[in-house]
């Protein structure tokens, strides 16, 4: 099993993302099981056949996708061998990501009392944040003078600035305060540290029922609100692909004083919103649900 040890230290030197990483191995783990051959010794033939399988299987292309991925990672870079294998990779299906609409944002927050989810669910939108950059928050993240946060070593191990919406930053200070979270600590914290991924979904599932959302939506589907609600209110995309983290040759933003000012001006969608529906809403317990 040296060869996927070795692929693993490869792959984290060249600062791929541990989920990136964990899906390759098991990929070559599964292949390996398959092929029963010596790596070396393995032909296009057993290679073809190992992905035909995927495809006998009606598996998606992402998971056809992956697998050839992992495969030309493993022998083009740690058995160099060029792999030229004519498999046009499977094209996955091109749909829109599901979003909220305003109203619904405000519907789905309003149906959210305990003050701990709320913020969460509010943060999410108000910033774009992924499911996995909330629950890595810590307090020291965030630079309340300047109403930014920090994403630490995000999506492609990068650091990014956020927005924190001027309606949240009250909240927050409050909250951290309430709670004593020293400077160090996750902002919100679980049964295992920090608050788990699986929590904050059925936090939003909780409050889309109670809100009467018929949509399927995730965590992610803030993310989407938050691009598309910012394109409805006449900013462009160069202004907010910085704040979404999208990956980008010249973007590399790890200092706020590296950040370009065009992008730090930038509004939350949150503060555009029509507060006063927000404000009519019962007042959030600590307690509650």
């Amino acid at each position: 099993m040296d060869i996927i040890y070795n692929m693993q230290r490869e792959m984290l030197r060249r600062g791929y993302s541990s989920r990136t990483i964990c899906t390759y191995i098991e990929c070559i783990k599964q292949f390996m099981k398959f092929n029963k051959k010596d790596l070396k010794c393995t032909t296009k033939a057993d290679l073809k056949a190992y992905i035909d399988m995927y495809i006998d299987k009606g598996c998606s292309g992402s998971t056809v996708n992956v697998n050839l991925s992992a495969l030309k990672f493993l022998f083009e870079n740690m058995l160099n061998k060029r792999l030229t294998l004519k498999i046009c990779y499977s094209k996955t299906p091109k749909t829109l990501p599901v979003f909220l609409t305003k109203e619904e944002v405000i519907a789905l927050f309003n149906a959210v009392n305990n003050e701990k989810h709320s913020l969460i669910l509010e943060i999410i939108y108000a910033a774009g944040l992924r499911v996995s950059e909330i629950t890595n928050l810590k307090v020291r993240d965030l630079e309340f003078d300047r109403c930014i946060g920090w994403v630490r070593r995000g999506k492609g191990d990068k650091d990014r600035p956020f927005i924190i919406a001027k309606i949240l930053k009250p909240r927050l200070i409050d909250y951290i305060k309430n709670n004593n979270i020293d400077n160090g600590s996750y902002l919100f914290t679980g049964r295992n540290g920090k608050i788990s991924v699986r929590t904050i979904q059925e936090v939003l599932k909780h409050a889309a029922k109670k809100a009467g959302i018929k949509k399927n939506i995730h965590p992610h589907s803030l993310r989407h609100s938050f691009a598309t609600h910012l394109i409805e209110n006449g900013y462009d995309v160069a202004a907010i692909q910085p704040l979404l983290g999208h990956n980008s040759s010249e973007t590399t933003l790890r200092y706020i004083h590296m950040a370009d000012p065009k992008m730090i001006s930038i509004v939350s969608p949150y503060d555009e919103l029509n507060l006063k529906k927000l404000n009519s809403s019962p007042m959030k317990s600590k307690d509650g649900n």
